[in-house]
């Protein structure tokens, strides 16, 4: 089938170094692409120039004719009114040449609606922010469009939206380019990871592990390169200051090169840097950090409460992950536990010697009216870490902010800029208790990575509320859950040790009931008092025997041809040079890839019966 988008050669400029350089990419029918890149890089410009929405400086953008692309971007639109069935029905193409009936097309509205859990009367601008994205999902679907673009698409779901999100895309399959920061979600979803850095797009025909893997393979690659042309450079900047002496045919080739070489050296892109993140630890807390006993709040005197009879301890150094749908009360769990809010009913004791700081999901402590560097600051120079007195910009520099950026107001920053500039103010205070809402939202792989290591190493105590599975899984020592009905369930470990807790629940429930649980194989045979026997294992023949002698070369065959072929599609210029062979090698590698998992499960079942 032919391709739904080829970009070749595009380039964009914005003023400095080029968002786009050269970008060569090709989108098939059927593929979910995952978009990756460090904050700034140019992700959404990219899906801008898609698109339509920007045109790009030099090169093509190839779209098929009459072909519709839905991008639903990062913010939830304000101006949009009416109800549910009316925003999913204005996502319909027009129907001028009348190829659908006006029938399917309205059964298709409801069905959409009807995915989503909508209902198709509910005012769309009375719907939470999740609700909202459900809409406009619906609605971009609604055009059977041949790409669809997401951007950011899990930003401000609850737990339960994403996994439904996830179900949705699984199941329409539609051709899709997205942009994530959630691993979980684009571990399940991505057929093919693309990453944009420093305005070069390269391609990987991997998972995301093994994207982590060659990724780190590559920067160690190019550190090795840049190292030698870096000696080169200065050997021959010695040669030309001690004199020129070689004959002149030569010396002129030698200085030629030298110039090429410096040309090089001024027009490299430094790879975006590392956050530096630290945190301010203050003395040790008491013991007992919050009890809580038979804690209850509602909202208004008389109405249901939120938090129904909660008694938990809270002891220094547990890293407590709060869980719940949006509107369930997690902040104003928070907000109880901290002592902002007074319990309607129950008691609420705190513990000696606690240093909070508190990372809030609406950033209302970034003034966009003041610089980056005053919000830090309050407009000093300096700013006090652990006792030591440091130059803001200095400070901001390791949180990624260059000078000039940290001299422009916050109003312009974007999402993952602000998140960053919050944790640089709040990580100037001591702290010996942290509180964390929803802190992973757009911010990049590599700072999520950090700030996972920051908070693990953390000696104090922790409250976090995310619906990052991943980053919950890592951080986390117990889970508190909203389990309805304002009740909360308290687990040992993170998102995953909740689910296997949930399913064991279930099971034993299910056993009470006198249920059979499908998920365990029953040791007796149907209708037999006795348990079956186990088959003995199955003795090698000799032709299985010479298939178990061959198969390690077999694979490492493969594994080398994988590597080799995932090279290719690692290198930008593959793209370039080869792009019409680009389809054909990544057809490829998904058979080797498969083989490959063949010969190894082949390889473990033969020596399970050598054995």
């Amino acid at each position: 089938m032919p391709a739904l988008l080829t970009l070749l050669d595009v380039t964009l400029h914005f003023g400095g170094p080029a968002i786009l350089e050269k970008v060569n990419f090709q989108v098939d029918p059927g593929e979910r692409i995952c978009l990756i890149g460090r904050n700034g890089a140019g992700k959404s410009t990219l899906m801008k120039v898609i698109v339509g929405e920007m045109k790009p400086d030099t090169g093509d953008v190839f779209r098929p004719a009459n072909a519709v692309y839905r991008r639903l971007t990062q913010e939830v639109p304000t101006d949009l009114t009416g109800s549910v069935h009316d925003i999913v029905t204005s996502g319909l193409r027009p129907n001028d040449d009348h190829h659908e009936e006006d029938w399917e097309r309205d059964v298709r509205v409801e069905d959409l609606i009807t995915a989503t859990g909508l209902k198709p009367d509910q005012e769309f601008s009375a719907l939470s922010g999740g609700l909202k994205r459900r809409a406009l999902l619906a609605r971009a679907l609604a055009g059977q469009p041949d790409l669809l673009l997401l951007d950011e698409p899990t930003n401000h779901l609850d737990l339960e939206s994403i996994l439904w999100l996830e179900e949705f895309l699984l199941e329409k399959k539609p051709t899709l380019l997205f942009i994530t920061h959630d691993r979980a979600f684009l571990r399940r979803i991505s057929t093919r990871i693309v990453e944009l850095d420093r305005g070069r797009l390269a391609g990987w025909a991997c998972d995301y592990d093994t994207y982590l893997v060659r990724k780190q393979e590559v920067l160690e690659a190019e550190e090795r390169q840049r190292a030698l042309f870096d000696k080169k450079l200065a050997q021959e900047e010695e040669w030309i200051r001690r004199g020129v002496k070689a004959q002149r045919s030569r010396a002129t080739a030698r200085i030629n090169a030298l110039k090429e070489m410096r040309a090089q050296a001024r027009a490299r892109r430094d790879r975006t840097g590392t956050a530096t993140i630290k945190l301010a630890e203050a003395d040790r807390s008491g013991v007992k950090v919050i009890e809580a006993e038979n804690v209850s709040y509602a909202y208004t005197e008389g109405g249901p409460p939120v938090i129904r009879d909660f008694s938990t301890v809270i002891r220094r150094g547990e890293k407590i992950g709060i869980l719940g749908p949006n509107g369930a009360g997690k902040t104003t769990l928070i907000k109880l536990l901290l002592g902002q809010l007074q319990p309607t009913s129950g008691s609420l004791k705190h513990g000696t010697n606690m240093e909070i700081v508190y990372f809030d999901q609406l950033r209302a402590q970034i003034d966009d009216n003041k610089t980056v560097a005053d919000n830090i600051a309050n407009g000093n120079p300096t700013v006090t870490i652990d006792g030591r007195t440091k130059n803001v910009i200095s400070y901001l520099q390791d949180f990624l902010f260059e000078p000039t950026r940290a001299r422009t107001p916050a109003k312009v920053l974007s999402g993952g800029e602000r998140n960053r500039l919050l944790l640089a103010r709040l990580f100037t205070k001591p702290a010996n208790v942290l509180v964390l809402d929803e802190p992973t939202n757009d911010l990049d792989a590599e700072t999520l990575d950090l700030l996972e290591d920051l908070l693990v190493e953390f000696q104090g105590t922790l409250l976090l509320v995310s619906h990052d599975r991943e980053f919950l899984d890592e951080v986390v020592t117990s889970t508190l859950v909203f389990e309805g009905d304002g009740r909360l369930g308290d687990y040992a470990g993170g998102y995953t040790d909740w689910m296997q807790d949930k399913a064991k629940q279930a099971s034993r429930a299910s056993a009470a009931a006198g249920v059979a649980d499908p998920g365990r194989i029953s040791s007796k045979a149907p209708g037999s008092a006795t348990p079956a026997t186990t088959k003995p294992a199955k003795k090698l023949t000799n032709k299985e025997r010479q298939e178990l002698e061959t198969l390690p070369a077999k694979i490492e065959a493969l594994e080398k041809e994988q590597a080799d072929l995932a090279g290719k599609l690692a290198d930008p210029t593959f793209y370039k040079s080869q792009a019409a062979k680009f389809a054909e090698v990544k057809a490829r590698l998904e058979t080797v890839e498969r083989e490959h998992a063949a010969a190894f499960a082949r390889w473990e079942e033969l020596a399970d019966g050598k054995a």
